[in-house]
């Protein structure tokens, strides 16, 4: 991963950056992320496409490697499939953010009875931001039984990075449609559209136009593997610049299958200036969680 390594270095020279803080990076217990890249290497029917881990490490490589690219904060994107799993999973990012002060403490959560609870504790050990994946997890954000989780994020003002987009490949509940009516309950929800929203792009940048508080993470988006399929439309680079203040650098690391650099440079061949590209790489999301 030299040349990997030394890419970033000089991205981050060219724009005279501290480092990078990503809000999109996975952390989870081992035999979820061994099942996570099982699902992958199996082109699952979530994705459909020949997809190689570039990261394929152990956790303590994957953190080194994370740590000589610069990033400064990062977090352990972490998501439940099902009930009874969003507690354990929070669990063990707390104990993983307390051996790795780097990490932005992460939590989740599932529509269950027990949501509003578990939630709450999460937010008075700490947590910083959440995660929700409503493709992976199959549920309608507007269920009852997460009422009480979005007024609490709303109220804490706690970021909940959302897969909420259709892509690569839509949920019942993905599109604009249904987390816009969450936005609707809850104006002031923090939210941060995972992905860009691909693919429904600019309906997502319109729901950022609407509500102060959302806001977008590059993961994945402009590279050349989405452009391939998914790609984000030209005409709306501009709407990109008006809303520099509200983009953050998100990657998918380790889950992603080109060298991690590869995000930054599509990011820059954007040309959409080197302020606007400082600001997503490192000081929107250090103004966003004070750090």
């Amino acid at each position: 991963m030299g040349d990997d390594h030394d890419d970033v270095a000089r991205f981050r020279q060219r724009l005279g950056l501290p480092g990078l803080i990503d809000v999109h990076t996975h952390f989870m217990p081992e035999r979820v992320l061994r099942k996570v890249w099982a699902y992958f290497d199996a082109a699952g029917p979530l994705t459909g496409l020949e997809w190689p881990i570039t990261y394929r490490h152990e956790e303590d490589e994957r953190l080194a490697l994370l740590r000589s690219f610069g990033v400064l904060r990062f977090t352990s994107m972490l998501y439940p499939h099902k009930p009874s799993m969003a507690a354990w999973l929070n669990a063990w990012a707390a104990d993983f953010a307390a051996r790795t002060p780097d990490c932005l403490h992460t939590a989740t959560f599932f529509p269950e009875p027990d949501a509003g609870r578990y939630v709450r504790e999460a937010v008075e050990a700490g947590a910083r931001v959440f995660k929700a994946h409503l493709q992976v997890g199959a549920y309608d954000p507007n269920d009852p039984l997460l009422d009480p989780v979005w007024g609490l994020l709303a109220e804490a003002g706690i970021p909940v990075v959302t897969h909420c987009g259709s892509g690569p490949a839509p949920g019942k509940h993905t599109g604009p449609g249904p987390i816009a009516r969450v936005l609707a309950r809850h104006p002031r929800l923090p939210l941060i559209v995972a992905h860009m929203g691909m693919p429904e792009y600019g309906e997502f940048l319109t729901l950022a136009e609407a509500y102060p508080e959302v806001r977008l993470d590059t993961t994945m988006a402009f590279t050349d593997f989405t452009e391939d399929f998914m790609p984000f439309p030209k005409a709306e680079h501009p709407r990109l610049a008006d809303l520099g203040d509200r983009i953050l650098l998100g990657t998918d690391f380790p889950n992603i299958p080109y060298p991690y650099a590869h995000q930054l440079h599509a990011l820059e061949r954007l040309d959409l200036g080197t302020p606007w590209l400082r600001a997503v790489c490192h000081d929107n999301a250090k103004t966003l969680f004070g750090v």
